[in-house]
Order: C-alpha cells, then sequence, then structure tokens
C-alpha cells in the first residue's frame, strides 16, 4: 500500500540533493570544528560558509545567526534572555502559540521571574493588535513580546512587520517563531524590527536536530548552554556538521524555488478546500483559510459523529498521513490547545483535521484522499 503524506507542517521528507551536499561530512570530513589542524579547519570553514549563505538569504549579518539544535532550543534560547539579560519583567503571548514558547513562558511565570499576559484573539483566531498595544502601553515593566508568525495548526500568518513596530513604540523586546515560515517565506530582517527569530530546517526538506536562531546585533545575551566556545561563545557544543552543512542547502533550495513551489501548494491548498466544501457542506475551516494563512496548512473540523470519532487512525490504517493538531499533540487523546482557545467548549464536538502540503504533493493525492474521507466520515 503506498502511503499519502499530508503532514509536512509536522516534518518533510530529506531532499536529495540536501543529503549529497552532507554525506561528505558524514564520511570523510569528520574533523571537530575547534581542532586547529587540517580536519578542522576544513569543517570549521563548511560552518562559516553556511552561515554566510542562511544570512544573505536572511538579510543578517553572519554574525546574528547562530546554529542550534532545532526551534525549541532557540525559542528557549531567546525568551530567558529577553528576561535574565534584557530586563524584561512582563511576557506578553498568545494562547494559541507552540507548546515550546507557552511551557517556557509558564514557567518562568511560576517561578515569578515574570508576569505573564496572554493577547486577545479575533474571531479568526489572529493576534488582536489593539489589545497588544493596550498591554504594551499598560505595562509597568520592559516587556518581551512572543507571537509566532505563523500558527503551525491552522496556518494564520502574524501581522510580523506591525507588531515589530508597536514593540519599538514601546522598547519591547520581540521574538518571533518563526519555525513554519523560514524556508517558506522571504523573510528579510532589515525590514522587521525584531530581536529573535528562529528556524528548523526539517520544515523545508532539511535535516531534523538542526536550526538557527536569529539574535539582532544591536543587543548582548548570554549563553543558554554553557560549556566550550562554539558558536562564537554562545552555544556551548561540538557542532552538527552536517545537519549544519544540510540547514544552508535546504533554505538555498527553498528560496530559489519559491516561486514555483508557493503557487503549486496553494494550488494544492485551494483545490482540497473546494472539494472538502462540495462534499462536506457541515465541515468548519479553522483560522483564516481563505485570508492571511500558510500556503501550506489547511486545517478543518468535521462533526463529531460515531464515524468520525475514530477519523485519524482510520486514515492511518489506510495509508494517509495527516494530524489533529501540532505534531506534539497529534497522538493525545483530546482537542489542541488552539481549536481550544478559539472554539471553547465547542472544541469538543469537532473533529479537527490538518492536512499540510508540499512540492511533492499532488492533486491525484487531494482526490484520493478526498473520496476517502467520504468513505470514513
Amino acid at each position: 500500500m503506498s502511503r499519502i503524506y499530508f503532514d509536512n507542517a509536522a516534518t518533510t521528507s530529506l531532499d536529495p540533493e540536501v543529503l549529497e551536499v552532507m554525506m561528505p561530512f558524514l564520511s570523510e570530513k569528520f574533523g571537530n570544528p575547534s581542532s586547529v589542524y587540517s580536519y578542522g579547519r576544513e569543517t570549521k570553514m563548511a560552518i562559516e560558509q553556511a552561515r554566510k549563505s542562511v544570512a544573505r538569504i536572511l538579510n543578517a549579518n553572519p554574525g546574528e545567526i547562530f546554529f542550534t539544535s532545532g526551534g525549541t532550543e532557540s525559542t528557549n534560547t531567546a525568551i530567558n534572555a529577553a528576561i535574565r539579560d534584557l530586563g524584561c519583567r512582563h511576557i506578553i503571548t498568545s494562547p494559541l502559540e507552540h507548546h515550546a514558547t507557552l511551557h517556557t513562558v509558564e514557567y518562568l511565570a511560576h517561578t515569578g521571574q515574570a508576569k505573564l499576559s496572554f493577547v486577545k484573539l479575533t474571531d479568526h483566531g489572529h493576534v488582536d493588535l489593539g489589545d497588544l498595544e493596550a498591554l504594551l502601553a499598560g505595562s509597568s515593566e520592559r516587556s518581551v513580546v512572543t507571537l509566532m508568525h505563523a500558527n503551525n495548526e491552522i496556518g494564520n500568518l502574524l501581522k510580523i512587520k506591525e507588531v515589530g513596530e508597536l514593540c519599538k513604540k514601546y522598547d519591547a523586546i520581540f521574538h518571533s517563531d518563526t519555525v513554519q515560515t523560514v524556508g517558506h517565506y522571504p523573510i528579510d530582517t532589515k525590514q522587521i524590527h525584531v530581536h529573535f527569530l528562529n528556524g528548523a530546517a526539517h520544515k523545508f526538506h532539511g535535516p531534523k536536530g538542526v536550526g538557527i536562531l536569529y539574535v539582532n546585533e544591536n543587543i548582548q545575551i548570554k549563553p543558554y548552554i554553557n560549556g566550550g566556545a562554539q558558536e562564537r561563545n554562545m552555544r556551548a557544543g561540538t557542532e552538527n556538521i552536517y545537519g549544519i552543512i544540510g540547514f544552508a542547502k535546504a533554505l538555498e533550495l527553498a528560496t530559489t524555488r519559491y516561486a514555483a513551489d508557493s503557487a503549486h501548494i496553494n494550488g494544492l491548498k485551494m483545490y482540497m478546500a473546494d472539494k472538502l466544501k462540495e462534499r462536506f457542506p457541515a465541515v468548519i475551516f479553522n483560522g483564516d483559510t481563505f485570508g492571511s494563512s500558510l500556503y501550506t496548512v489547511l486545517n478543518v473540523s468535521f462533526p463529531m459523529t460515531d464515524r468520525s470519532d475514530m477519523l485519524l487512525f482510520n486514515l492511518d490504517m489506510a495509508g494517509i498521513c495527516v494530524s489533529g493538531g501540532s505534531a506534539c499533540t497529534s497522538g493525545a487523546n483530546s482537542v489542541s490547545h488552539v481549536i481550544r482557545s478559539i472554539y471553547g467548549d465547542e472544541a469538543v464536538k469537532m473533529v479537527p483535521i490538518r492536512f499540510s502540503f508540499c512540492r511533492h504533493n499532488t492533486k491525484e493525492e487531494v482526490d484520493t484522499v478526498i473520496e476517502k474521507l467520504v468513505e470514513l466520515a
């Protein structure tokens, strides 16, 4: 049975061209970048070339790019640094954030290190910018605003430039989790007033276990992981060389292919949305599906029935890979915190399914999934 993979917001397949550039660093180019002899200098040079490539694509300075283990580490580093090093005593976030953010800010609030405020949401699940400004204006302490650029479950896009301007107006630190947008949209760090951004290679056909943290050159923070002097004394531990090489190559390919891939993938999303409306009149589209939304994500809710209750499981048995929320909660037997935050008590009457697409998916796969949904739901 051939599988259909519609869970690309969780992770993507590794591009063969990315694997090809990684392979030498998995075999003969094995030197420790901190070593002074030729093997070490060779891998150190490769890391710095990768850093320059990533910086060029994001219109950042190479000194602003730090390689990490992924989006979660980058988010933890940024938020903790804002409290510990940058004088922030008030955290402003939304209830729809990834758990890497929510669990971090909840811990900081629980331990008394900062006050925590949640910004209000609009009907479609967007951040209410008026309420955000009210929270910033009313804060007696310096604030850190941590809001994701694109929601990983429903796909809503943040007005990141507007949020940056509000943070500038009120001297707040701004961190944006850009894991779902780095590699999927052009991002220009010089055009956004932002202090921290993060990315993860496996969201755009790169390897797992490697990410970046952008740290604006105008702020100074201390390491989150202590030990050696790697990453210019900012992130201790021997570098994931082949992962770093893979990150840079995957981002280069994604940037080159952006126009064609985004058009193809958005076409699949809209095609599936039309088919769902046609075959399932009672389906609900979660988030701002037809407005300011990721072109890669389509999140819908089916009414809860005896048949739809086991929909995720039955789709899996049919070889169709989708999720009910983020990859971190897709195995849980409950409605995600994102859907619950938007719909409240009504969420228990819904069976949300997230379909997320990549360049390899086809309309034929969409047709197959629709027919299987008709059979199962």
